[in-house]
């Protein structure tokens, strides 16, 4: 399992976050609101943004970056992508179900089985 740290600004954030579950290249994104304080184009910049908490597979990693990178409205957008080594298996197991590897598409799982189905009990 893979989960992606990326910022946005706070008004794009949940529009990218919807589109990323919409095409199946994320299972779950949380979104928690920070302040952010970085360097751009030699001025110091405070922004309010949004952090995104993109989960996905290893499979269609580079699908999100692809789609991030597109959908973003920054020029150089933050991806970070840590790779976990101890989830809880049944999370990881509808992770897996949730995404579709090189569709992007609106469609049923790869197991045939409606990703929506029993969601509350899975959570993100």
């Amino acid at each position: 399992m893979t989960t992606v740290y990326v910022t946005a600004p706070r008004d794009a954030a949940a529009e990218l976050a919807e589109t990323l579950v919409e095409r199946r290249i994320a299972a779950c994104v949380n979104m928690v609101e920070c302040d952010s304080m970085y360097r751009w184009e030699s001025d110091v910049i405070a922004d309010s943004e949004t952090i995104l908490f993109v989960k996905t597979t290893d499979e269609v990693y580079e699908d999100l970056v692809a789609a991030v990178t597109e959908l973003h409205p920054y020029d150089v957008p933050c991806i970070e992508r840590f790779d976990e080594t101890d989830v809880f298996e049944p999370f990881e197991t509808w992770v897996g179900d949730s995404v579709t590897p090189g569709t992007g598409a609106d469609d049923i799982g790869r197991d045939g089985v409606d990703p929506d189905a029993g969601h509350d009990d899975r959570g993100g």
